[in-house]
């Protein structure tokens, strides 16, 4: 095993930016998804924020998004500094595999024995120093041969999470808080979810993975050989004049998978998976509720209010409001309610069925309401 700083100079960062967020409708769309909002207040974009996050550890020129063709204007507006050669664009969208195992590909045969880090693009993180040093945790355990993740200690059965079980400490130099996981479920039902909060010995998925491409490549291949076989012909003409050409033929037939089933849980069961437990507050922000929870650090009694030109008048009311018009907002007496308000589409729910909004975008989609979406 190399050292740390060794370790660290071979560490990439990948941000995978793709997702129309459809728990959050009408304020995610497909034009403008929620990695392109600020819905932390921080006043920059989900996106920006990754990047902030990360520059310190792979520095500004070693870090890589993908995206859908549609947004790379967008990003490139909002991070000036992303490299032409770091942009690496989905024709459509393939799910989270082919997205994060055609980078680790680029990268490892531009540079052979890189460390990747994958980190969403979407996600709120209010302890940036006590990430980094997670993250320099798990480069060493990545470098150990390992395929490292972070973990969050769970504050309620959520069921919008896959769970982490851990094992015993790994004792790897430079990364005392590493354990081994011997298991690795995505999104259990509620009753599950609750036996492992009550277990104690269980970490939420918080969608990060660091590794060696090499070591990605060859657990993917395992697992999803005609997958892997496809991501090594897009890397193999990605830097040539056949990248187009390539693309447009390979991409649209790869299988559409999650790194978590095709990656992390194969792993677990081989016993090459690791967690680094996280030292931070995280935030998936995957609906309005957790918003407003953000937003209310976590007072149910609060009304959280976004948008820059919001008229909103609330009276014993609590939840949030998103207003991207200029209609007058009044509330009274209502709890835990969801109200967004765009140009061309209003919702209304609560905090309680937030989660559902996704099933009013499918039922959109169906019935040929597009325009909206």
């Amino acid at each position: 095993m190399t050292s740390t700083s060794s370790a660290l100079e071979r560490f990439y960062s990948v941000i995978p930016a793709g997702g129309i967020g459809s728990r959050l409708w009408p304020l995610s769309r497909a034009d403008a998804p929620k990695f392109l909002h600020d819905l932390s207040g921080s006043g920059r974009s989900l996106l920006r924020d990754t990047w902030e996050r990360l520059a310190p550890l792979s520095g500004e020129q070693r870090i890589m998004v993908v995206t859908g063709r549609a947004h790379r204007a967008a990003v490139e507006e909002q991070l000036p500094s992303l490299a032409d050669a770091n942009v690496v664009l989905e024709s459509e969208p393939r799910d989270s595999t082919a997205a994060i195992a055609l980078a680790a590909a680029i990268l490892e045969r531009r540079e052979p024995g890189v460390i990747i880090g994958s980190f969403a693009a979407d996600h709120v993180i209010a302890n940036p120093d006590r990430f980094r040093e997670a993250v320099a945790q798990a480069v060493e355990v990545a470098d150990a041969g390992y395929i490292a993740t972070i973990g969050i200690t769970p504050t309620d059965a959520a069921v919008g999470f896959g769970y982490i079980r851990c094992d015993q400490p790994l004792e790897i130099e430079g990364a005392p808080g590493a354990l081994r996981v011997t298991n690795f479920v995505e999104k259990p039902d509620l009753p599950t979810a609750k036996r492992y909060v009550k277990a104690g010995n269980y970490l939420w998925n918080a969608g990060m993975f660091i590794t060696r491409a090499d070591r990605l490549l060859e657990q993917l291949g395992a697992a999803e050989p005609a997958l892997l076989a496809g991501v090594l012909e897009l890397a193999e003409a990605w830097d040539t004049p056949r990248r187009g050409e390539v693309v447009d033929r390979v991409w649209p037939t790869l299988k559409k998978i999650a790194i978590d089933y095709s990656v992390a849980e194969p792993a677990a069961a081989a016993g090459v998976l690791a967690v680094i437990p996280g030292d931070f507050d995280w935030d998936d922000v995957g609906d309005f509720a957790s918003i407003a929870k953000l937003h209310s650090s976590g007072r149910g009694t609060d009304l959280a209010i976004l948008g820059k030109n919001a008229r909103v008048l609330a009276d014993s009311s609590s939840g949030i409001v998103v207003s991207q018009s200029k209609r007058v907002i009044s509330l009274i007496g209502v709890s835990d309610i969801v109200v967004v308000d765009t140009p061309d589409a209003l919702l209304v729910t609560t905090s309680e069925h937030a989660q559902r909004v996704k099933s009013v975008v499918d039922a959109l989609r169906a019935g040929g309401s597009g325009d909206v979406l």
